[in-house]
């Protein structure tokens, strides 16, 4: 499907159409979450800040884990 930008004020926007917001379960109240790969621009559903923050914290201690003795080092 190809786009084109729409002017909304000193603005651009991305209209998406019904069935594609229908298929991902998106509405006006969804918060959503625009990433790059550095050439396409990525919009997904934002996961809930419960998600988010358990990825992050096991993330950390991963990094503790594998890197603590490192960081008391640098720390120093």
């Amino acid at each position: 499907m190809v786009k084109k930008l729409t002017k909304h004020g000193n603005s651009l926007a991305l209209v998406i159409d019904r069935p594609v917001l229908d298929l991902l379960k998106i509405d006006a109240e969804t918060p959503l979450d625009i990433s790059t790969d550095g050439t396409r621009l990525i919009i997904a559903p934002a996961e809930p800040a419960k998600a988010r923050k358990q990825k992050f914290e096991a993330a950390q201690e991963w990094a503790h884990r594998r890197y603590g003795k490192t960081f008391e080092k640098l720390a120093k």
